[in-house]
């Protein structure tokens, strides 16, 4: 924990929810809405450089950091996590918050967004994911592969890597430690983050099971092998259980900053965890070609459904972080805290 920061947990009548939180801080309240695999503690350089003016709030997810391990139901796509994030504002009592969400945070800021835009007074989308999930979608308007959604979901979720978080790696000895994966995906090469040693503690912090990270998953007759399962994490931003393009639809529309590295190798159009593309590339055996299983071009999906929010009467911004990767808020600090203030102060 960074000096003028402070975290309590506070019962809402969901679960506890851990909060971050600058010590001393009124105004409108920002609420920080972190990624899969990290708590609160990523955000912490944003929240104090935020102006003053400005109540920087960040919250741990379900299963993440120090709020409650629950169970996560993933027929709701990320429905347990937005409902957690209403029901801490409601605990707090805070007026319509600028929401700030990171990765799957952005796509729990959109489903937020979706059941509550009377209380959101704007949104800051930080790499997110696709309003269609992660895997198994063809086309800008996030067609199904396969009707089970084969290629997505907790099966997605690289053994090794899940082994290491069990066993609370610190180490560096290999690419898929927690630490590796964090300087090799997270942030763009060769950034070291000052604050490495926390966020890998941050990472480890993830509540590992078949009810949380990585979740459950089912065969499949259709390569690669795996559906989603309905219990877990990564089953949440299954295609066949998550849906974010009724945007349009919202009334009131908030203002809306999409804010992306343009080195992101997670959220990506060419994103090394979309099974499709690393078929396509010869990294995994058996893909059936670009016909039958394309990768998902999930960049270009957020882009369709944001025009369309658009189209339909709401506003956004699109900002790309040159020599930024998935964590444009680490990777280029100021210039994402330009794009993120000069927002709040325009919503």
């Amino acid at each position: 924990m960074l000096p003028g920061l402070s975290a309590r947990r506070v019962p809402t009548a969901r679960l506890i929810v851990n909060l971050l939180a600058v010590d001393g801080r009124t105004g409108p309240p920002v609420l920080f809405v972190h990624g899969n695999v990290s708590s609160s503690l990523f955000w912490q350089p944003t929240m104090l450089a935020l102006p003053e003016r400005y109540r920087p709030l960040a919250l741990d997810l379900r299963g993440f950091g120090d709020t409650d391990a629950a169970p996560v139901d993933a027929t709701r796509g990320l429905r347990d996590f937005a409902d957690d994030v209403a029901a801490l504002v409601q605990a707090l009592d805070l007026p319509p918050a600028h929401l700030v969400g990171w990765s799957m945070g952005g796509g729990v800021v959109l489903q937020y967004m979706l059941d509550h835009p009377d209380r959101v007074a704007s949104v800051t989308l930080v790499n997110p994911v696709s309003p269609y999930g992660f895997g198994g979608t063809r086309g800008v308007d996030g067609e199904l592969v396969a009707p089970d959604g084969t290629g997505s979901g907790g099966g997605a979720a690289n053994p090794d890597f899940v082994a290491r978080l069990v066993a609370g790696d610190r180490g560096e000895d290999s690419p898929l430690s927690p630490r590796q994966v964090l300087l090799a995906h997270y942030v763009k090469r060769p950034l070291v983050p000052d604050l490495v040693d926390v966020y890998v503690e941050s990472m480890l912090s993830t509540v590992v099971g078949d009810d949380n990270y990585p979740g459950t998953g089912r065969p499949s007759d259709t390569w690669p092998g795996f559906a989603p399962g309905d219990r877990g994490v990564l089953n949440t931003m299954a295609p066949t259980h998550l849906r974010l393009d009724g945007l349009p639809g919202v009334d009131p529309k908030p203002p809306v900053l999409w804010i992306r590295g343009a080195h992101d190798v997670i959220v990506s159009d060419t994103s090394l965890y979309d099974l499709a593309y690393l078929g396509s590339i010869g990294a995994i055996p058996g893909w059936p070609g670009v016909e039958a299983c394309p990768p998902q071009p999930m960049v270009a999906q957020t882009r369709a459904v944001l025009d369309r929010y658009a189209a339909a009467g709401g506003r956004y911004d699109e900002v790309v972080v040159a020599d930024a990767a998935h964590s444009p808020h680490l990777d280029r600090p100021e210039e994402f805290l330009a794009a993120l203030v000069g927002h709040l102060d325009g919503a």
